[in-house]
């Protein structure tokens, strides 16, 4: 059957008309934007940083384009101060459409940031600050904490030195939100079971390059185990000065990560016992998206900060997708009781879950740093020593004291 030119014209503008709406919607739809707040030129430049927005922009790209979400990342540098961090949180949902921010690592920017979305209805994605307050007394319901904190660090390595017979401490403490928080949570730990904390030393941050005189009073205390509680770039200066003072007391790093033992070197850094939410070698998954991000990122590995980072991103668009672009910009804490009620999974931290007062559940694992004979090369660092189960990883919710939950 031959079709006349008016019937050929009226069938064309028949399918143009049925292309254009989606066309149209999808030019329309909103753009869901997500702010990288973290360290670019500080002392946790290295755990924070470039990678995590690296990361985040990896979780984009594999999930945003095949769910039609228009998603959009941005970055900026908190200098490590809470008044700044704060500035820009709230420049950014006030006036640069941003709807969720992530990373920050740095807990007094944290539980500042933490503020302002509970303030403006946005999201906070904790993926690289320690302090376990967050889901504790300064839990609210617009801020989700994602991989690691105070707590379950205390719990892992500080209970298992102690276990060990290392029952007397002295702390080597960064001076402010997070090193507080973490001499206080292992403190607990080390007196419940039976030990005793001789004295502390808190110092100065950030600006602190030099640690010999705290090192030699935790020298002189006699304390069988030196808890560094510190990270970053304080951590690496740390363990190095420790070792060229010659000093043979245990040294507790309670937060390390892979790209401060990569700094310290092996041969510094062998034999420490460290815990860790994640590993890039550890399992199949976790390799594979390690490769993902090298294939972009090349010669460096990400850690657990920046897997959080990917993995809180791809867990938000999920539930974007699940409620709809608009609906999830319109109410932060909406989202993120939607984020609870959905369960976690990827390749970074496989299943988990959120709970009530905020807190990212996973397993944690306790690591030794492997001797250089041990190693196959950069970035083979670590050997399994224990994982703790997800139940038992983080502080029970009946402990934390969060405001959101109702006795």
């Amino acid at each position: 059957m031959r079709l006349t030119r008016r019937e050929l014209m009226g069938s064309a503008a028949a399918a143009a008309a049925a292309v254009l709406p989606a066309g149209r919607a999808r030019a329309q739809a909103p753009t869901i934007k997500l702010g990288v707040l973290t360290d670019l030129s500080g002392p946790y430049k290295d755990i924070g940083g470039p990678l995590s927005t690296d990361c985040t922009r990896l979780a984009v790209s594999e999930f945003a384009a095949a769910h039609g979400l228009n998603v959009e990342v941005v970055q900026a540098d908190h200098q490590n101060k809470p008044d700044v961090g704060a500035g820009i949180a709230r420049q950014w949902f006030d006036r640069d459409g941003v709807d969720v921010i992530l990373d920050v690592p740095n807990s007094g920017v944290s539980l500042a940031v933490s503020g302002v979305a509970k303030e403006k209805n946005k999201i906070f994605l904790v993926c690289n600050a320690a302090t376990s307050d967050l889901t504790g007394s300064k839990c609210n319901a617009n801020t989700i904490h994602w991989v690691y904190d105070t707590w379950m660090l205390a719990h892992s390595t500080g209970g298992a030195l102690v276990k060990a017979g290392g029952d007397s401490w002295y702390f080597i403490t960064a001076d402010y939100a997070f090193g507080h928080a973490l001499q206080r949570d292992t403190t607990q730990f080390v007196t419940a079971a039976g030990g005793k904390v001789l004295g502390s030393s808190a110092y100065p941050f950030p600006g602190t390059n030099d640690f010999s005189s705290y090192l030699l009073q935790a020298q002189a205390s006699g304390a069988k185990v030196i808890g560094i509680a510190n990270a970053g770039a304080d951590t690496i200066n740390s363990i190095k000065q420790a070792k060229e003072f010659g000093i043979t007391q245990t040294l507790a790093g309670l937060l390390v990560f892979i790209s401060d033992v990569h700094g310290i070197g092996l041969e510094t850094a062998q034999g420490l016992v460290i815990s860790s939410t994640f590993y890039w070698d550890l399992d199949d998954r976790k390799r594979a998206f390690s490769e993902r991000l090298y294939a972009k990122v090349p010669n460096v590995r990400p850690g657990m900060g920046h897997a959080g980072n990917y993995s809180a991103s791809l867990h938000y668009l999920k539930t974007v997708v699940d409620m709809g672009a608009a609906q999830a910009k319109a109410d932060g804490a909406a989202t993120v009781a939607r984020m609870k009620a959905m369960p976690t999974d990827d390749d970074a931290f496989g299943n988990g879950s959120i709970r009530e007062d905020g807190r990212k559940i996973h397993p944690a694992y306790l690591f030794q740093v492997k001797k250089p004979a041990e190693s196959k090369g950069p970035w083979d660092y670590y050997k399994l020593l224990a994982t703790v189960p997800a139940d038992e990883a983080f502080r029970p919710l009946k402990d934390g004291g969060c405001p959101l939950i109702k006795a």
